[in-house]
């Protein structure tokens, strides 16, 4: 999608300091915002039923999005696919547990699920850079279509039907349209930042709004009787902290992404398929970190695997940071890719396995759905807030006579400085307040599923967290 955003802008006319964003912004807070209420419906409706349905807003918004015809039917379409996701990724998440009982083998589950997401982020934009260039961009919307195609008709072959007891359970849409309503205007303000001053009334009204929005929405959630994400979700502090971390990684790995791939059309003067191409070590130092992940686990603990990756990863963006207007592919974009990359991965099975940990079988799609919404909100703030970081130093310096390429260069330098810092405070929260308990495998899921007011927990590692 990344590689493709120049072509879109230039057939549809977005703006690309502010606009354009909300190609990337429009999926991914409503699949944020609306993942926590997909995570209930699938546990109280069915989790293969719930992930039909999103399947089937994908696909047709996939459609719409490849014949969109102006920047409003594109962007309102992306908002449909974010609510398809939003329903899909907690039900299959929440299938996980149930799937994969024993400790160990949920382990490893867990581990590839939680890489994969940014490991096909990865490989999908070589895909997308070829079709971009050698077809059209809105291939890389009409090709979601089979892939939808086939999952209705191969999931309810492979997928079991599961669900939590209804009796007594209601839905929370109000918290739901609010809390998704809070974080558009939030992130609708901090885009605006990119070309406004801060004190501006078309920045602080947004964002004032967006921020009473969230407000009324914990009041909401703190009163009603069957809340969206009940208070003893949050009594596990190794839950509640891999969710918080998981903000700042992926803010700084969505702007990371952003900025490479505007850096090297714009400033290497790569085409599609090339910036496409050149990111492909970064698929490769990803899987490794993933398979790194997997192996130090069961054999050190979440927390250590966790810490390792965070620190990493920070030391990752700086590398990256001391790109310039003049650096080659090997000397200024390479290191930076493959040591953000190894680390970066390495945190994504371990916060997985964090964010699952002690959640009873009939709550699995609820804590599925909160780390899911995590890591959409954390990209989704990533782009609303460093990507203008970087908008705006650039935009500056080229007033005050400095070339284009090298204000491009250093403004995307600083975004990544920024969120070098973001993920060492992170990691530091990570080793402050997770847990270590030791876990002992136990077929719990089952038992939970069976009776829903039972206190059983799911232990997703098998040495400690």
């Amino acid at each position: 999608m990344l590689v493709a955003l120049p072509e879109i802008d230039k057939d549809l006319t977005f703006n690309p300091t502010g606009d354009l964003a909300w190609v990337i912004n429009g999926y991914v807070l409503t699949a944020g915002g609306f993942l926590l209420l997909g995570g209930r419906l699938a546990d109280m409706y069915g989790r293969r039923k719930i992930f039909m349905i999103g399947v089937i807003f994908f696909g047709v918004a996939s459609a719409t999005c490849g014949a969109a015809m102006s920047s409003g039917m594109l962007v309102s379409s992306r908002f449909v696919q974010g609510l398809g996701e939003a329903l899909c990724g907690p039900a299959a998440l929440g299938m996980i547990p149930v799937l994969f009982p024993d400790a160990k083998e949920r382990m490893k589950a867990l581990g590839v699920w939680g890489g994969t997401a940014a490991l096909g982020g990865v490989i999908g934009s070589v895909v997308s850079g070829a079709l971009t260039e050698y077809v059209d961009w809105r291939w890389i919307f009409y090709i979601n279509i089979p892939i939808a195609i086939a999952a209705l008709i191969l999931v309810p072959k492979v997928m079991p039907e599961s669900r939590m007891e209804r009796e007594g359970r209601s839905v929370d849409f109000v918290g739901a349209v609010a809390i998704t309503g809070g974080l558009v205007a939030v992130v609708y303000g901090l885009i605006k930042a990119a070309d406004h001053e801060w004190g501006s009334s078309t920045v602080l009204v947004p964002l004032l709004a967006g921020i009473g929005v969230l407000f009324l929405a914990a009041l909401w959630e703190m009163r009603i009787s069957d809340p969206m994400v009940p208070i003893r979700f949050f009594t596990n502090r190794t839950r509640v902290t891999s969710n918080v971390v998981t903000l700042a990684l992926l803010a700084s790995f969505h702007c990371y992404a952003f900025l490479l791939i505007l850096y090297m059309q714009k400033v290497l003067l790569y085409s599609p398929i090339k910036s496409g191409m050149a990111v492909v070590p970064l698929a490769f130092a990803m899987g490794a970190g993933m398979g790194v992940a997997s192996a130090l686990m069961p054999r050190i603990g979440v927390k250590a695997v966790l810490a390792i990756g965070f620190f990493g990863a920070a030391a990752g963006l700086v590398v990256a940071s001391t790109l310039e207007a003049d650096s080659t592919y090997l000397n200024g974009v390479l290191p930076g890719m493959l040591v953000f990359g190894l680390f970066s991965a390495m945190c994504y099975p371990a916060l997985v396995n964090g964010a699952l940990y002690q959640v009873t079988g009939k709550d699995s799609g609820l804590a599925s759905g909160v780390q899911t919404a995590m890591q959409q909100i954390g990209g989704a703030l990533g782009l609303a807030t460093l990507v203008p970081l970087a908008i705006r130093y650039t935009t500056d310096h080229i007033g005050e006579g400095v070339l284009p390429t090298v204000a491009q260069s250093d403004g995307a330098a600083r975004a990544f400085q920024v969120g070098a810092v973001l993920v060492a405070i992170a990691a530091v929260l990570v080793l402050l307040l997770m847990q270590k308990v030791d876990a002992t495998p136990r077929n719990v899921l089952a038992e939970a599923d069976a009776d829903p007011d039972e206190e059983a927990v799911a232990q997703p590692t098998t040495t400690g967290v």
